[in-house]
């Protein structure tokens, strides 16, 4: 689903994946756990640094096989374990910086968790396609990785 909010592009993004709830929720906060899926393809991810409480930064660092590290970083707006996440989502070295903001709900389904992404403010249709590839590839490591 897209919508175009004042200017603003959407993304959301849901998969179901079969692990508890709070187990999803601990590999999307903990850095050690982070570090196993948040990148995608064959990048590699060697930063993650979680301060998880409202007004606490988040940083993460993607290495592709070849070239420079990628990091994002970010500030918590709302945390509810093991519930929803909202944090705002910038790229380091951004051309043209441009925050956006991402919430990210668990819903319980029993012995399935479904993760449901919604990404807001993307600039542009190139970004909002770049982000949907981004989010599904890191989807699928955090499918296999729990």
């Amino acid at each position: 689903m897209v919508a175009n909010v004042q200017g603003a592009l959407s993304l959301n993004i849901s998969r179901t994946i079969s692990a508890p709830r709070e187990k999803v929720f601990r590999a999307w906060t903990e850095p050690s756990e982070l570090k196993k899926w948040f990148a995608p393809d064959d990048y590699t991810t060697p930063v993650a640094e979680v301060d998880l409480r409202v007004g606490g930064r988040y940083r993460i660092g993607m290495q592709p096989p070849e070239g420079d590290l990628i990091a994002l970083f970010g500030v918590y707006q709302e945390v509810r374990p093991p519930e929803r996440l909202v944090y705002t989502f910038n790229w380091e070295d951004a051309e043209e910086p441009h925050e956006m903001l991402v919430t990210v709900e668990f819903v319980d389904r029993g012995e399935t968790t479904e993760v449901v992404i919604t990404h807001e403010q993307l600039p542009d249709g190139e970004q909002r396609e770049r982000h949907r590839y981004g989010w599904n590839a890191c989807l699928d490591k955090l499918t296999a990785a729990v």
